[in-house]
């Protein structure tokens, strides 16, 4: 089964991190693999990068002539993709070494349209005392309480995400208007996708948290602000994809709502009352401000879409 791995990027501040991200995928154990390498809109960018890579025969670059945001780059990528199955990770993120080889034996093993990872965190920052796990999935690491080796879930991150490309072509790729570009609000566009692939095939992602990739966690992603700006908008961004996918299943935010508030909170309490330290009250009240910041961009965006 050949497979195609996709990167996007855009900025050369980010250079350094996408070179590493690109040597895990040239570092895989698995064989048959083409990486195909987006640049968005940065002619400057494009020169490095052929320079660095263009001479190996398994990568293949194309430039976008101008800078269209991650769900459009990743469309043009399929231009290019020859591998049955298409593995998305993005450009600060490190991909383990048995990370394709884990995804392809879900499709071996199971009738499979879909197939995600785990993501774990490179605290680059250092880890900071007040970020409760339960809200991990803000920095793009993979959650605690998500999900159970091989069940079948709506969507994995968009960094350890791969798919059929048969699904992806019949599918017409990833909506434009969803994803990151500029001061675009709307978040996590493979929900989009994944929501779409849902209603039109009934089955979702098989997750295997052996498929692992490193997820770089900068200085700004531990910044209290930003998390809270996140933690609004991807309230919004869910009733954002209520809309654009009316059939879109809620059983994943609803169980993560259910174990938020009738086994995390209370487990937290308990700790506090049995053993009380600051960084515990820390995350106690950060995981509560986030819920309410989430549930405020969800009300948001009811008088929006």
């Amino acid at each position: 089964m050949d497979v195609s791995v996709v990167i996007c990027t855009y900025s050369f501040d980010m250079f350094d991190a996408f070179s590493e991200s690109v040597e895990s995928i040239l570092d895989q154990t698995y064989d048959d693999i083409e990486l195909i390498i987006v640049i968005d809109g940065n002619d400057e960018l494009y020169e490095q990068v052929v320079e660095e890579y263009g001479d190996l025969e398994s990568v293949r670059i194309h430039l976008n002539e101008e800078n269209v945001g991650l769900s459009a780059s990743r469309n043009n990528a399929l231009e290019y993709v020859t591998g049955d199955v298409v593995a998305l990770i993005d450009d600060d993120a490190v991909a383990d070494p048995h990370w394709i080889e884990e995804l392809i034996s879900v499709y071996e093993r199971r009738d499979a349209i879909a197939a995600g990872g785990r993501m774990v965190a490179d605290w680059v920052a250092g880890k900071p005392d007040f970020l409760p796990e339960e809200f991990y999935w803000l920095i793009g690491v993979t959650y605690k309480g998500f999900a159970e080796p091989g069940e079948e879930v709506r969507n994995t991150f968009g960094s350890n995400i791969s798919f059929k490309r048969s699904v992806l072509e019949e599918l017409g790729g990833f909506e434009p208007a969803v994803g990151r570009q500029g001061d675009n609000k709307l978040q996590a566009h493979e929900t989009e996708f994944c929501a779409r692939m849902q209603r039109e095939y009934g089955q979702g992602v098989i997750y295997n948290p052996d498929a692992i990739v490193e997820h770089k966690v900068f200085d700004f992603r531990t910044d209290k602000w930003w998390l809270g700006k996140r933690a609004f908008w991807q309230g919004y961004s869910k009733r954002a994809l209520e809309v654009l996918v009316p059939e879109t299943t809620t059983d994943e935010e609803s169980a993560f709502l259910r174990q938020l508030l009738f086994k995390f909170i209370p487990d937290r309490i308990k700790g506090l009352l049995l053993s009380p330290s600051t960084p515990k009250l820390k995350q106690f009240v950060t995981l509560l401000l986030l819920t309410g910041l989430v549930g405020a961009g969800y009300i948001y965006g009811l008088t929006k879409w």
